[in-house]
């Protein structure tokens, strides 16, 4: 059988990403009436200072745990979460919750971020179901800053691109075939839905850790904070590193009695590493 080289891509079909981004696509509400309710019945009066529903959640349940709703100390939902950290009672925490939503990330990245399980929900882009024919992949920084590495990496992608667009192509005509598409377990009289799923199926096996992605994401408190933490540091790879401080920007924003303590501390490579005197929260 004749070897099929595969046609290259040309610069202007690839799309080189180096930044991720991050969309806040949802968050909690509180039922005031029902918490009303609860304090009613229970013969205590008690409001949170903080209009963050997160916030409210958070220092709902810790109060529960002691019922010190009737005398809260001074200092509000600030003081109240900064004691919290303070002492480690880490477990309130994972009541706040928020949907988000990653793109422009490799799969490098989600093959990382996935590991962390507990207090995390993912959908992920299907390369099943997806044509993978626009292409876009991320560049490690380190390689983008040199024009030599850039261009190894850039034809490589090219390459690779060129393959995956030629298999999928093919298997798609070749599973046209009753026989081939027999052959390779489909269902008899598979619609073409099925044959084009078969096809990318198959031809995704030559894509790169580096082909971006698409990730839903919810998670809670918790489960942000040790993120941050584990992937914010100067010790973890590059661009998960940059998706952590971006996700930073946006939870100190949302919830700052939550996630206030963390500080970007620059690096000498001119990226930033996460920190907070609340480890382990």
């Amino acid at each position: 059988m004749a070897t099929v080289e595969p046609t290259p891509a040309t610069e202007a079909d690839i799309r080189v990403i180096t930044e991720p981004s991050v969309y806040l696509i949802g968050r909690q509400t509180i039922d005031t009436a029902e918490l009303d309710r609860f304090l009613s019945d229970h013969g205590v009066s008690w409001q949170s200072d903080s209009e963050v529903a997160a916030e409210v959640v958070t220092e709902t349940a810790g109060r529960v745990c002691y019922m010190s709703f009737a005398k809260p100390r001074p200092g509000g939902n600030a003081a109240y979460l900064h004691h919290i950290k303070e002492v480690g009672h880490g477990s309130v925490l994972e009541h706040g919750v928020w949907n988000l939503l990653f793109t422009g990330i490799s799969r490098s990245l989600t093959h990382e971020l996935v590991r962390h399980r507990a207090g995390w929900a993912y959908s992920q882009l299907s390369q099943r179901y997806v044509d993978e024919s626009v292409a876009e992949y991320v560049e490690p920084d380190i390689i983008a800053a040199d024009p030599e590495l850039h261009a190894i990496w850039l034809d490589a992608i090219r390459q690779v691109h060129g393959a995956y667009m030629q298999l999928a192509a093919k298997l798609n005509a070749k599973l046209a075939d009753p026989q081939a598409a027999a052959a390779a377990m489909l269902p008899p009289g598979a619609d073409r839905t099925t044959r084009r799923k078969a096809a990318r199926q198959a031809a995704r096996s030559v894509l790169p850790n580096a082909t971006e992605t698409k990730i839903f994401v919810t998670a809670n408190a918790r489960a942000l904070r040790h993120f941050l933490e584990q992937r914010g540091s100067a010790f973890a790879e590059p661009e998960i590193r940059k998706l952590a401080c971006k996700l930073l920007d946006i939870l100190q924003k949302e919830a700052p009695n939550l996630f206030g303590d963390y500080q970007k501390v620059p690096l000498p490579d001119g990226t930033f590493e996460v920190t907070t005197p609340f480890k382990k929260v």
